[in-house]
């Protein structure tokens, strides 16, 4: 079983009434190609603007049940395609970089806030997110457990884990900067060691700081004809939209006879992750034993 995701690699407009306009018609572009589902490129209401100044930024950002996050809904329902909608939301006391994730019936799924915003640059403005999320997405021929991280999200191994951890079976990563071998090489690491998918969405080139080389790595390093290469689609640095597979089944096979994700972890020795601030001086000073991570399935509601 495959699932078919669209990867929305395009330029914003002028405005939120052209972002609307080029959105729907590269979701329908998606549709036309098979996609089960369409990805935005990061923050996609604004193009990835982000002023400085608190009354123009309040400007921009809208809230989840604005007319633009619902033309999405609809649109949804219409195609039926799942479309993950990206924005700047709307938010006291500072404005969020999320994403929502509406299913083929226009049923919304997931709806998921960055969690690292880019606090050392432009995203100073942003509030964070608070925690990762995990949904059963139904694409007809099938189910698949879904997650999100964005963008700078994908540096923290954490992410990726705790999506792992609650479930997740592709990972759905709007995206905002250049794709080089090193964030490639990250992305590429989230996915092997989690035995997940993730499919990255970037704008394309000509938009600030970004070059396209959207990606889908889908999280099986080896198979019974030996070591390959999981990245399964690149895109070029072209404006375009475009539609790769994911082998759910050949995924699902790994995942259950390999020995990543969970498997082999030691989280009763893992204390000093769960303890905000404390130093690394090699002995541990508190009992292990407060700090084992309990697995519990998070699924979004």
């Amino acid at each position: 079983m495959n699932i078919k995701i669209g990867f929305l690699q395009i330029h914003p407009g002028a405005d939120i009434e052209e972002n609307l306009a080029f959105g729907k018609k590269a979701c329908v572009e998606a549709k036309e190609k098979g996609a089960d589902i369409a990805l935005f490129p990061e923050m996609w209401n604004d193009g990835y603007s982000l002023p400085q100044d608190e009354a123009e930024l309040k400007k921009l950002s809208i809230s989840k049940n604005s007319k633009f996050i619902e033309e999405f809904r609809s649109l949804a329902a219409e195609l039926q395609m799942a479309i993950g909608i990206t924005f700047l939301e709307a938010n006291d006391p500072k404005p969020l970089n999320s994403v929502i994730f509406f299913d083929k019936y226009g049923k919304e799924i997931l709806h998921y806030s960055k969690v690292h915003t880019c606090a050392f640059d432009l995203e100073k403005v942003l509030s964070g997110g608070d925690d990762y999320y995990t949904a059963e997405l139904d694409f007809g021929r099938g189910t698949v457990t879904i997650g999100s991280m964005i963008c700078f999200d994908r540096e923290f191994p954490e992410s990726a884990r705790i999506l792992m951890l609650k479930g997740a079976e592709l990972i759905l990563a709007p995206n905002a900067c250049a794709m080089e071998i090193n964030r490639l090489s990250a992305i590429r690491t989230r996915a092997y060691e989690n035995m997940v998918a993730v499919a990255t969405c970037n704008y394309p080139e000509g938009h600030p700081d970004c070059n396209g080389h959207s990606t889908l790595f889908d999280g099986v390093p080896w198979n019974d004809n030996g070591v390959r290469d999981m990245c399964v689609f690149e895109a070029p640095g072209d404006c375009g939209v475009y539609v790769a597979e994911l082998d759910l089944d050949s995924l699902r096979s790994h995942r259950a006879n390999d020995i990543m994700g969970d498997k082999y972890r030691r989280p009763d020795r893992y204390g000093i992750l769960t303890s905000v601030g404390m130093e690394n001086t090699g002995s541990e000073t508190e009992d292990e034993e407060n700090f084992v991570y309990r697995q519990q399935p998070h699924i979004y509601e």
